[in-house]
């Protein structure tokens, strides 16, 4: 009865170190397949495809703002710099979250995100100067800024990574914010130390 007992007694012993065991997630090397499954359901086709778009997005808005620096008025250049400021480590925050989903950035057309400036927008913002650009830098980053955050706003009602959401709900606090000021500048006749004589006019195709 003694060597039956001990013998029961060991395979208790066992046992229960299994369950413990179990509960602790296995041995640590890792996390256990409950945590891992949950890691793989933190994100969805949603917030790749915010990420992807919202990258080229974010790149054309910098893109704009470095040709302030030499163009525009003290009012709209300070706003440009803030405006690529915010934007370069908000599109290293989307690179990070597509590689942390083992997702690539995407190389598709984005010409026809909501928002976004075609070709020849471009060009005429390159060419324009003085109050002229100041006046069309504001006009098409008001229409960038709602395509940012349409988009933004899209990911928040069909997203589902946290970081993803937040990041969202941050552009359209911030953008919000920004075209209201630029609203105002363009009723205020723009940006302040502007040679009015320079640039060109024509803002034609928004």
């Amino acid at each position: 009865m003694t060597e039956n007992k001990r013998t029961l007694a060991s395979a208790a012993a066992a046992v229960a170190a299994a369950l413990l065991l179990a509960s602790c997630g296995g041995t640590g090397d890792g996390p256990s397949p409950e945590a891992a499954d949950r890691g793989a359901a933190a994100f969805n086709g949603a917030d790749v495809e915010f990420a992807r778009m919202m990258i080229p997005h974010h790149r054309q808005a910098v893109e704009m703002s470095e040709l302030a620096e030499a163009r525009a008025g003290e009012d709209v250049r300070a706003l440009a710099e803030e405006i690529e400021a915010a934007q370069g480590p908000e599109i290293d925050r989307m690179n990070g979250l597509l590689e942390s989903w083992g997702e690539d950035t995407g190389a598709g057309d984005h010409a026809g995100m909501d928002g976004m400036l075609s070709q020849e927008q471009m060009a005429e913002l390159e060419r324009a100067g003085g109050g002229a650009f100041d006046t069309l830098f504001l006009e098409l980053m008001v229409l960038h800024h709602e395509g940012a955050v349409a988009m933004a706003e899209t990911e928040l009602e069909e997203g589902a990574d946290p970081e993803a959401r937040e990041l969202a709900q941050e552009i359209v606090d911030a953008q919000r914010s920004e075209i209201e000021l630029m609203e105002t500048m363009l009723g205020g006749a723009g940006g302040g130390d502007r040679d009015e004589s320079s640039g060109s006019g024509e803002h034609g195709g928004h």
